[in-house]
């Protein structure tokens, strides 16, 4: 098996596709526990990346500047 990717890289797409992994294994019953325990810390991360990543559009699409002839360009979100 390979070394899982680092959450930080991972577009939503990409962490919300593992997530999903996770959870139908987790939901199986077929893991070990302490496998279980680490997919469940690593999904709760994957969570914790998927929504920081849906804030950070949401906030881009608030920043869209809209004239009168209809959405004239956007500003990026800034993260801290």
């Amino acid at each position: 098996m390979s070394e899982p990717a680092d959450i930080a890289t991972l577009s939503f797409e990409q962490a919300l596709a593992e997530l999903e992994q996770i959870v139908a294994r987790l939901e199986s019953g077929q893991a070990p526990l302490e496998a279980s325990i680490a997919m469940y810390e690593r999904g709760a991360a994957l969570k914790a990346h998927c929504e920081t990543r849906l804030e950070a559009a949401r906030l881009r699409v608030e920043k869209i500047v809209v004239g009168a002839g209809g959405a004239q360009g956007s500003e990026p979100a800034e993260f801290t």
